[in-house]
């Protein structure tokens, strides 16, 4: 690369919201020169898959979340394994590690979030993971021996998937979470209850009301000792607690920060010619009506189209996203949208049989948040009420039924839906796949 690269955009981050970005910016200008600056030295791949990948159901290729030629014949330059450290906007220019300096007339900030680490006694051994980039996968695949045992500290998304992954290498894992469940975060006690059942009938031991104190061992990692001073030897430890938002390259430059970069609704930063999305940004929430941290990759694709259009001078507006969760963990198919517990202040409907569970939060009879187990094949048309702000108060009853379809909606509902009338058994909108929806890092 040139000492000093000029570019009509610039582009940090090489995953969902960059690459969606980029994408649009094509469909305005197919001329105007783009840049993409990743630190990791990969085209763009699917984040969620890397469970995939640890539990050897994926290779790299299986995971590419676009075509090998897609950066050649969109016209984009790439700059892989290069960290962005300096942001001067008085300049409109950016400072890679390695000394050089990129130019820029529009510039989109989608570097993700960083894994949360603890303070643990011991996180320096060799042994300690996080998992949260192919790397991260890699580094653990490489290090399996037979015999392996683990143990994950968090048992939230990223800390049950990488628990599956293990598990299906033959690692013997223990899951140590200090809430009073797994899965706090996406689904009420009744689902955590269901999904714990099914980790441990895989062998899986959960630990919770609990965290681990210290890491154990000389360089090598040999076991934990947890806050209530239980030892549990171990091989590996893997840090899952989740993300927070990465905000340090614009640190100190004037741009807003909360807790990740404030952006507003065309995705732009307080700094006119900047833009934010993904992991890294607090963007509108549909449900909550306020800017809040959603990482998820839906949010992050849609934010960085919506922020290329912008950028490339065509006016968007994000319509805004929400906490959406499509998974299978352990055999069980678990869908979570929108509000989750505790419940006070809504209005709650749920049922529950043979190893199903279907649960709806309503606030002045509109869906506000959604909990499917087992039973999912509603959850898309359940997602659409919720997103569309529908009220459902002549036919909440329903809602929950074995038989509920378009057909169970309003007549002036299901026509504004399919444009005729109803057939019965017409399948739900679809939700995303599931490496689209998974809680990970949306670069």
């Amino acid at each position: 690369m040139a000492a000093n690269l000029t570019t009509k955009y610039l582009i940090i981050g090489n995953s969902a919201g960059g690459i969606a970005a980029a994408e649009a910016i094509r469909e305005v200008d197919t001329a105007g020169s783009i840049t993409i600056v990743t630190e990791e030295p990969y085209p763009a791949y699917s984040r969620p898959l890397i469970s995939k990948y640890l539990s050897k159901e994926r290779d790299f290729d299986g995971m590419l979340f676009r075509p090998a030629d897609f950066y050649s014949s969109n016209s984009i330059s790439l700059v892989a394994g290069e960290k962005a450290v300096n942001l001067d906007l008085k300049k409109h220019e950016v400072g890679l590690e390695d000394g050089e300096h990129i130019s820029w007339n529009k510039l989109l900030i989608a570097s993700g979030g960083t894994p949360i680490i603890p303070k643990v006694d011991g996180l320096d051994k060799r042994g300690v993971f996080s998992f949260t980039t192919l790397d991260d996968a890699k580094a653990i695949d490489e290090f399996l021996t037979d015999g392996s045992s683990a143990v994950v500290i968090g048992g939230g998304l990223i800390g049950i998937s990488v628990t599956e992954a293990l598990v299906k290498r033959g690692v013997s894992v223990s899951v140590v979470e200090m809430k009073d469940r797994i899965l706090n975060t996406i689904l009420d006690e009744t689902g955590s209850a269901m999904a714990t059942e099914a980790v441990k009938k895989a062998g899986v031991r959960v630990i919770v009301n609990q965290t681990v104190a210290e890491i154990k061992g000389g360089n090598l990692v040999s076991g934990v000792i947890l806050d209530n001073g239980e030892s549990i030897p171990c091989s590996l430890v893997v840090v899952a607690i989740g993300v927070v938002p990465r905000v340090e390259l614009v640190q100190g430059t004037g741009i807003e920060v909360n807790r990740g970069i404030v952006v507003d609704r065309t995705m732009a930063t307080s700094h006119p010619d900047v833009y934010a999305c993904g992991d890294a940004v607090e963007a509108y929430d549909f449900i909550l009506d306020t800017n809040r941290a959603v990482p998820i990759w839906p949010s992050a694709y849609i934010g960085g189209r919506v922020a290329g259009f912008n950028m490339a001078g065509a006016a968007k507006e994000y319509s805004g996203g929400t906490a959406l969760n499509s998974l299978t963990y352990f055999g069980v198919d678990i869908v979570s949208a929108g509000v989750v517990p505790p419940d006070d202040g809504y209005e709650a409907l749920s049922i529950a049989n043979d190893g199903t569970y279907k649960k709806l939060l309503l606030r002045d009879n509109v869906v506000v948040g959604v909990i499917c187990i087992g039973d999912i094949d509603k959850a898309g048309i359940l997602y659409s009420l919720m997103r569309e702000k529908t009220d459902v108060g002549e036919f909440k009853h329903k809602l929950l039924d074995d038989d509920f379809g378009l057909i169970s909606l309003p007549q002036a509902l299901w026509q504004e839906r399919l444009g005729a009338p109803p057939l019965v058994g017409v399948a739900a909108p679809a939700l995303p796949p599931e490496e689209e929806v998974e809680d990970y890092s949306g670069e």
